[in-house]
């Protein structure tokens, strides 16, 4: 937790004003108990309506002096507070948005909500109460143990009894709840990824009726998460009876033992309240320093799972000495023995790929699920990193280009069609900030979407709900098409994105790209054989190698894999 402090430097100077208004409020506290000693010994006990005058007038001046240095600090430890989280947050979200997506499925998408969301929020909310409660906490139960020794050395022992058995209790507790709420984190990131699977699969579930299936691996989710709190907060139950039994024992010790000492007349009444009132502040302020204190175990427990975002090495980076990209309209890709393993593990799941393409060209990679169709789209844009061999652009391995290059090269349209909230301008912006609405109509027109876009009421400013859900996947599929297609780029990859368009639009769609894209590669990952079959050059891929690369009538002719697909999908007249 120490570790995500270095984000309160600069806040230095409002931390240390924060401190001076607590030892100010504190200060203030440790004086009402002395004048109330004067109001007994030197007010009532004389019958001096004078002295007691003027020592409730002082009460009310330290009282009100004590309130507004309190609200002064409250209101500054708030916004410190609130900052900090807010920097938390900004910075998880900007790593994140830096992962590799080897770093995402290392943490799982469900696990990096809760801790930008979550776990910030416990961090954020300790903070406040650290700034607050845990310094005053302690500052007052200092001042006042110096000024109850100064009131009474005899009486002051109970409190240096007292207090240590205060600490030991708490230390012993706060141990127990350290690990607990380790696992309390884990298996609350498994109760939000199945609400997360949940939320997103509910059409699947419902289809399938598998409702009580998922009630029944929520609730025991749920369960385990319940039985874990309900253990932690069974040990925090037996804290706080137990540091109000010490309190309680004090201030029994302090009046009995402080009674036989006014009785002696080695201490005045008035002493024996001020140090009464001395004893509570002292035992009051740490009992809520040590509560606050037990709530510590959940924090540091919050600050690691942070830390284990923001100290994560990147499996991806630039190099120093990175190289350009050539202006040229002439674009090339070749793929130089590559092999590929998603968990290092010596068994490569692409393994040996070889192929080249040039500007102008339709490239389109077929085969079976799991063949390695999408990865190969993925280690051109590198959201994976290759494991042997080369990816050359133009010439120029890609692991010698800048990221943010390499991608602003690529217009890529992913397997599943994604639409963020806001209007289809807005989405569209995604592919250029700065194209013009003649760009957007182009991209529109290719991507078969114009018609449907013209016919709506607020036509390309109409609204987008989250997900795209208010269209239909077709529309979707043709929207992150279009937005790609915005993007003035070098290669435009097409991962499966015609499966949810009918065989007509298909075609006009494939025949608008070869028409309009002249000076780049198009790469289309496909499934049917009639989205690829006229192709410039078909890759055929099989458990995670190619078997055949060729047009569609060479690979009939000469690649099984490719001809049983084929088969699978055509019929004989269109075959021959």
């Amino acid at each position: 937790m120490l570790s995500l402090f270095k984000y309160l430097k600069k806040y230095k100077f409002m931390i240390l004003l924060i401190f001076f208004l607590i030892f100010a409020q504190s200060m203030m506290e440790l004086l009402l108990p002395n004048i109330m000693s004067k109001v007994v010994d030197e007010g009532i006990v004389n019958k001096d309506m004078g002295i007691i005058g003027i020592q409730a007038l002082k009460m009310l001046v330290v009282i009100s002096i004590s309130i507004i240095v309190s609200l002064l600090s409250i209101l500054l430890s708030s916004r410190i507070s609130v900052k900090f989280g807010q920097e938390i947050r900004r910075r998880v979200f900007i790593k994140v948005q830096s992962f590799s997506s080897k770093e995402v499925d290392k943490f799982g998408v469900a696990s990096l909500i809760t801790r930008t969301t979550n776990d910030i929020t416990q961090v954020q909310n300790m903070t406040l109460l650290m700034l607050r409660m845990m310094i005053l906490g302690p500052m007052t139960a200092i001042g006042g143990l110096i000024v109850s020794m100064y009131t009474d050395i005899k009486l002051s022992i109970i409190l240096l009894i007292s207090i240590p058995i205060l600490f030991i209790v708490v230390f012993m507790i706060g141990k127990k709840a350290i690990k607990l709420f380790s696992k309390i984190q884990k298996k609350l990131d498994k109760v939000n990824l199945i609400s997360r699977e949940n939320l997103t699969g509910i059409r699947v579930i419902r289809a399938f009726n598998k409702q009580k299936y998922e009630e029944n691996r929520f609730d025991d989710a749920n369960r385990d998460l319940s039985n874990s709190v309900t253990k932690a907060y069974r040990i925090f139950a037996k804290l706080i009876p137990i540091m109000f039994l010490i309190f309680y024992f004090n201030s029994l010790a302090v009046v009995w033992f402080g009674s036989y000492r006014v009785a002696d007349s080695t201490l005045m009444v008035g002493d024996l309240i001020a140090f009464i009132q001395y004893s509570n502040q002292i035992m009051i302020s740490l009992m809520i320093f040590f509560m606050l204190f037990a709530m510590i175990p959940k924090a540091i427990s919050s600050a690691k799972r942070i830390n284990e975002v923001l100290e994560t090495d990147f499996s991806i980076n630039d190099i120093e000495n990175v190289k350009k990209l050539s202006d040229s309209n002439e674009v090339t890709l070749k793929f130089d023995n590559v092999s590929f393993s998603y968990n290092n593990t010596g068994e490569y799941d692409l393994e040996n790929i070889d192929f080249e393409c040039k500007s102008g060209d339709t490239v389109a990679i077929i085969g079976g699920t799991g063949s390695g169709k999408s990865t190969i789209l993925n280690l051109i844009s590198r959201f994976y990193e290759v494991t042997k061999g080369k990816i050359l652009l133009n010439g120029v391995d890609i692991k010698d280009i800048t990221q943010k290059e390499l991608r602003e090269s690529i217009g890529y349209v992913p397997q599943k069609a994604v639409l963020f909230s806001g209007t289809i301008r807005s989405n569209l912006k995604y592919g250029d900030e700065s194209a013009t609405d003649e760009r957007f109509e182009r991209a529109l027109k290719i991507a078969q979407a114009h018609e449907f876009v013209s016919n709506l009421e607020d036509g390309i400013d109409s609204y987008v709900a989250q997900g795209g859900t208010n269209f239909s996947g077709g529309q979707k599929q043709r929207l992150s098409i279009a937005r790609a297609l915005v993007r003035d780029s070098k290669i435009y990859m097409f991962d499966d994105s015609f499966s949810a368009l009918d065989f007509k639009t298909d075609s006009k769609l494939r025949a608008a790209l070869k028409e309009n894209i002249k000076n780049a590669i198009i790469l289309i990952v496909g499934q049917r054989v009639t989205s690829v079959m006229h192709s410039d050059k078909i890759i055929v891929m099989d458990n995670g190698r190619v078997v055949g690369i060729g047009t569609h009538k060479e690979l009939l002719n000469n690649c099984e894999v490719y001809r049983e697909i084929a088969k699978s999908q055509l019929s004989e007249e269109e075959l021959s």
